[in-house]
């Protein structure tokens, strides 16, 4: 069966492992990058590969998309949807450290825009195409959250906090909206790829209250994105955690 997948952000880290994951599955695939064009491409070519590597003979394609740029991704989800979408992963995603007192309303108002306006925008626009997918369940979206936008909130992240905690709203609106054809979820990981600059004693003191011991990985991440996609036809509406146990404390 002919199967296809957006994934937005997917030039590196959970994104590109996302990528792989559904192109060993056999996926045909549609990355976005905003401007890493070079490494989205070369994880195209990375997916052709598994693809081939598992004895399938999918292949992937990259576009171009700026999420701060509303009107290019409604253009971008309706010529998507003209082609036929079976599942969209929402990956792609802005995270700006913002110490109160010096938070600035562009910045706040961008937050909003990448992290949950455009995310809304784009399964509107793919919200026929995935409808009619032959997926078993449905179509699916997959969004990514994050756990501390639902209760448990860091210092200095503010506009970032908010703009998911609007995700995990979507989530569940559109799981109403667009049931029964197309099943919608959330993925709320801990740590499962730090950013390049967190500090290293951040990091130790993250970890330290991670109960299964270890910071999650984006293969972590993949594995579950492709499951809820595939395997998990009776769930819709969900915020999964995944994080280790970090939740607990």
């Amino acid at each position: 069966m002919h199967r296809t997948a957006i994934v937005t952000g997917a030039a590196r880290r959970v994104g590109r492992a996302v990528a792989l994951e559904l192109a060993r599955a056999g996926w045909d695939l549609i990355l976005t990058c905003r401007s890493r064009r070079a490494e989205a491409d070369r994880v195209a070519a990375e997916c052709a590969a598994a693809s081939a590597s598992a004895g399938h003979r999918s292949g992937a394609t990259v576009a171009e998309l700026d999420l701060d740029d509303l009107g290019a991704v409604g253009r971008f989800g309706a010529d998507a949807a003209s082609r036929g979408v079976d599942a969209l992963v929402l990956n792609a995603s802005s995270y700006e450290r913002t110490p109160f007192g010096a938070i600035a309303a562009p910045v706040a108002e961008r937050e909003l825009r990448v992290n949950a306006i455009a995310p809304l925008i784009l399964s509107q626009s793919l919200a026929p195409a995935l409808a009619a997918s032959g997926l078993s369940g449905g179509g699916a979206i997959v969004a990514f959250g994050d756990i501390h936008a639902a209760g448990r909130p860091r210092r200095a992240f503010a506009p970032y906090l908010m703009s998911k905690a609007a995700l995990h709203a979507m989530v569940e609106a559109l799981a109403v909206e667009l049931a029964p054809a197309v099943r919608v979820n959330a993925i709320l990981p801990g740590v499962v790829a730090w950013p390049d600059d967190a500090p290293a004693s951040e990091r130790e003191s993250y970890e330290a209250r991670i109960p299964l011991g270890r910071p999650g990985t984006p293969e972590d991440a993949a594995r579950l994105a492709r499951s809820i996609i595939e395997d998990m036809p009776y769930v819709t509406g969900s915020l999964i955690r995944l994080d280790g146990g970090r939740w607990l404390r």
